[in-house]
């Protein structure tokens, strides 16, 4: 198997395989896996001897828990800026397989969270199982959904993307489907006997020929409560909704939306709802770019990471502390142009 020793590729059976082969670490992304996922994929683009592409990870934990945020942690505290073309290329890899003319076969087993959601849920044929689990969890790290999550939030039934933005909750493949983040359930004991009946030319055949129904949307069911709340216009109005409502479930949203960043959350609402506005992933991307570049400034995002997964305290100190300190012009940075010097960077191909 030919590749890049965190990134394994290989052609068989007029297949091309990728496998994430980073599994102590989740099979988490760095820029050089980045950058070797989006050449491989420009080079099968153009080769007849591939006619389709499956994307797996390494392990029996997941298919990707998303960016390498110790090294974004580490970058941004020494100021070097690496992570900013780090970002761009990732988006472009997610508009690359988006785009992708041959079909595109991500199995989302086990954690498929953030920058796994990215090379997953953009494809063209996306297989959830009875083990998967999937969130975008930026807002309780000071981030804000990225890698075009906030394409596929933005267009969820109802207010349901909403809920799982701002409360960065996870949830699973019943869900995924629901919300439209995978295409087709299988139990994961059936995934080898999937995976060798795989042919490039009847890639989408097999697929929908042995997939299973899906189990019942537990977000479908709380659609009520769950657009009632959410649509207002504010987090601080969305908050009050929540906690004067009579569903338990409610109440512990509020809790949840209260412990993320107060200005990730509201960063992501506002992301959210122009993201509806916008007709392309590219367009989405790019405004996911000059975001992302702002929080990088951000010191919610460096203490967010350091609470979660550096000093393990789960105790993040933000600031502001409240929904309610976070001012516009505070919101209006993170929408802002990127500065001179990483323009070339704002800007992702579609």
């Amino acid at each position: 198997m030919a590749g890049y020793a965190d990134v394994l590729f290989r052609v068989e059976n007029g297949i091309g395989w990728i496998t994430l082969n980073r599994p102590g670490a989740l099979n988490a992304l760095d820029h050089a896996m980045v950058g070797h996922l989006d050449a491989r994929l420009a080079d099968w683009a153009g080769r007849d001897a591939v006619g389709a592409v499956v994307i797996t990870g390494a392990g029996d934990r997941g298919l990707c828990a998303g960016g390498d945020i110790r090294s974004i942690y580490h970058d941004v505290r020494s100021a070097r800026r690496a992570s900013v073309p780090f970002l761009r290329d990732e988006y472009q890899l997610n508009a690359r397989i988006a785009g992708y003319q041959k079909p595109y076969l991500a199995l989302m087993d086990g954690m498929v969270m953030g920058g796994g959601v990215g090379v997953s849920a953009h494809g063209s044929i996306r297989i959830v199982t009875d083990r998967t689990t999937m969130a975008m969890p930026e807002v309780s790290i000071g981030f804000i959904p990225d890698v075009g999550g906030s394409w596929l939030l933005s267009r969820t039934p109802g207010e349901l993307g909403t809920h799982l933005a701002l409360t960065a909750a996870r949830f699973g493949a019943a869900d995924a489907i629901s919300c439209g983040f995978a295409d087709h359930y299988l139990p994961a004991a059936r995934i080898p006997e999937l995976l060798s009946a795989l042919r490039p030319d009847r890639i989408r055949e097999v697929t929908e020929a042995m997939a299973e129904p899906a189990p019942a949307s537990p977000l479908q069911a709380q659609r009520s409560w769950i657009d009632e709340c959410y649509s207002a216009g504010t987090v601080t109005q969305i908050l009050a909704r929540l906690r004067a409502h009579t569903d338990p479930a409610a109440q512990q949203a509020a809790g949840q939306i209260q412990a993320n960043s107060p200005t990730a959350v509201t960063v992501a609402l506002r992301a959210l709802r122009q993201a509806r506005q916008l007709a392309t992933l590219g367009a989405v991307l790019a405004q996911e770019l000059r975001i992302s570049v702002a929080a990088l400034d951000s010191r919610d995002l460096v203490e967010g990471i350091r609470a979660q997964v550096i000093d393990k305290d789960h105790a993040p100190r933000w600031s502001p502390a409240t929904v309610a300190e976070v001012t516009s012009e505070m919101a209006d940075r993170y929408f802002a142009p990127v500065e001179p010097g990483l323009a070339r960077y704002q800007r992702v191909q579609a």
